[in-house]
């Protein structure tokens, strides 16, 4: 069978399991990740030597920090695994919900019923627990999932498929309705890409190469985001102790990931006292910066001349680009032009400031007082997550269980018709 035939068996099968799935009662999919949280912890030895055959395989070609970092299955990471599919199983049940129910002039009633998208195909690099996520979101919203992950996750994916398999079936559900490609063949991903009368939906997640490559080819809806180029602006009213804890978390914690700080904006009025503070904090976590002539004099050893690139950029590592505007205009306009749509983070005390930022900045989460590493499903209530979209069609921002539904028209009758 060619690699084509495969992908089109595989996306047929997912659509018929996809409406088995939505039509399974609430409780069995709840079931099912009852099931797999129990399974992850059991099956962790399988999980970690699986893991260790990608990693070990992965740095010997020399893959970088970062990228290492998303691929490998920790104790923590399988712990949050674990905790995640106990939350979302905990989630109430969007499917079949019916909102905004009203009785039309006729008699008859109208709403809108919460239904699956169908099948998911979920596109990634590196990060294999993110097969779990989107498998945790998707059984619990009602579609089906193909899951294509990197080749360097391969041993690591096939080890959790085979869990999730286990824990559908014990649960009543087809195993087809989570399946991920035998084979690490780019032209894989190509044939799946074409399949829009199975596939409803693609979700690349990885960088924006990937993401561009995939918007290229495929013939069904993207839910994309192209790089998180995240920004905080500090007023010049700021709690300026408080402000260096948030610029510290935001970038140092993680900084390979699409919600870290890569660019700080600080009002003219605070720059001289804040800037030598936010270099002794993060100069000594190993930030390197990239600097505007004003914010220069007061960045420390490890501070450099910003070049045009340098803004807009996503470093994706402990490279922090910094920037003295004269007002929250000039730093809204900065952003305007150079953000990703992504996270934006404003610092201050005023409340007038607080609300014009989060009115005028275009992103999928705007924070006042608060770490742009906080955009991300878990700490915003929606259990794992399959992606941040930047896109605003179909959603914005983290995609939880709600948001891999779509809504149709419901109309309750009682004889009622067109005059």
């Amino acid at each position: 069978m060619t690699i084509a035939a495969q992908m089109r068996t595989i996306a047929q099968d997912a659509k018929a399991a996809s409406r088995r799935l939505a039509a399974a009662e609430g409780s069995a999919r709840q079931q099912a990740l009852l099931n797999l949280a129990e399974l992850l912890g059991k099956s962790a030895a399988a999980i970690f030597a699986a893991n260790k055959k990608d990693v070990d395989a992965a740095r010997k070609n020399g893959l970088d920090s970062a990228k290492l970092d998303r691929l490998t299955i920790s104790q923590g990471v399988l712990d949050s695994m674990i905790q995640g599919c106990r939350e979302v199983a905990a989630m109430s049940d969007p499917v079949g919900e019916i909102e905004g129910l009203k009785k039309r002039p006729n008699g008859m009633l109208v709403g809108r019923m919460r239904v699956p998208l169908g099948v998911v195909a979920m596109i990634f690099e590196s990060r294999p627990n993110a097969a779990v996520d989107a498998a945790v979101l998707c059984i619990k919203s009602g579609n089906a999932a193909i899951l294509r992950g990197g080749s360097e996750a391969f041993h690591s994916i096939k080890a959790l498929t085979r869990v999730i398999h286990q824990a559908l079936e014990d649960a009543g559900l087809p195993k087809g309705s989570v399946q991920v490609p035998p084979t690490t063949d780019r032209e894989a991903v190509s044939a799946l890409l074409k399949l829009d009368e199975f596939i409803d939906v693609v979700i690349p997640r990885g960088g924006e190469g990937l993401i561009r490559a995939v918007v290229e080819q495929a013939s069904m809806p993207v839910l994309k985001h192209y790089k998180g180029v995240c920004h905080t602006f500090v007023d010049h009213s700021a709690d300026l102790e408080r402000a260096v804890e948030i610029v510290h978390n935001a970038k140092v914690q993680r900084p390979g990931t699409c919600n870290a700080l890569e660019c700080l904006l600080v009002h003219q009025a605070v720059a001289k006292k804040l800037l030598p503070k936010v270099a002794k904090r993060l100069g000594a976590a190993g930030v390197q910066f990239r600097c505007c002539r004003a914010s220069l004099p007061f960045m420390g050893k490890t501070a450099k001349a910003a070049v045009k690139t340098d803004w807009g950029f996503e470093f994706l590592n402990l490279t922090l680009a910094v920037k003295v505007v004269a007002d929250l205009d000039e730093a809204l306009l900065h952003i305007a032009r150079y953000g990703s749509n992504h996270t934006e983070a404003i610092l201050t005390e005023s409340h007038a400031n607080a609300m014009r930022f989060t009115r005028e900045a275009d992103a999928s989460m705007v924070a006042v007082n608060a770490s742009t590493r906080l955009n991300d499903g878990g700490e915003l209530g929606l259990g794992a997550e399959v992606g941040i979209s930047t896109t605003k069609l179909h959603a914005y921002g983290p995609m939880g269980v709600r948001e891999l539904t779509s809504a149709k028209f419901v109309v309750l009758g009682q004889g009622q018709i067109r005059q």
